[in-house]
């Protein structure tokens, strides 16, 4: 009886994670399509999500929590723009990575810019910022009241 009731709590526990788990695009323009007919802003994330240590900590202490999964999934498409050192990419992924890093003029990681739903930027956050998830989502609502 102990067993089903830990495998019970324990499917619980996952489906709630699996819930806020933000779901992140790799292409720009659908993501914007996309954010247009659903009246959403879009979050670009310009990482080095396997070397850079300010980016994977901005990951794990906002992107990746339960709060912020929440709130993206109401008001965001994400959009993660990665420049890895080992993780491969293709060859179409990277150009074109390289390009949203030349024309948002991103000189550093993490670079979050923010965009209406007409592809408009609304606001950026540029390096590690603390606060964790509600000190973000904050500054998210100030860009989204600029739409």
């Amino acid at each position: 009886m102990k067993k089903i009731a830990l495998g019970f709590v324990a499917g619980l526990l996952l489906l709630r994670l699996g819930a806020a788990e933000a779901k992140w695009l790799t292409d720009l323009p659908s993501a914007q399509v996309k954010a247009k007919a659903e009246n959403k802003m879009v979050l670009l994330d310009f990482t080095g999500s396997d070397w850079c240590g300010w980016c994977i900590k901005f990951k794990k202490e906002v992107l990746d929590t339960t709060e912020f999964g929440d709130y993206a999934a109401k008001n965001l498409l994400l959009v993660e723009v990665d420049f890895p050192n080992k993780k491969t990419q293709s060859a179409d992924l990277k150009k074109a990575n390289k390009a949203l890093g030349s024309k948002y003029g991103v000189d550093g990681y993490p670079t979050f810019v923010v965009l209406n739903q007409d592809g408009k930027e609304i606001g950026r956050q540029s390096g590690y910022d603390s606060g964790g998830p509600a000190g973000f989502i904050a500054k998210l609502e100030k860009f989204k009241a600029k739409k």
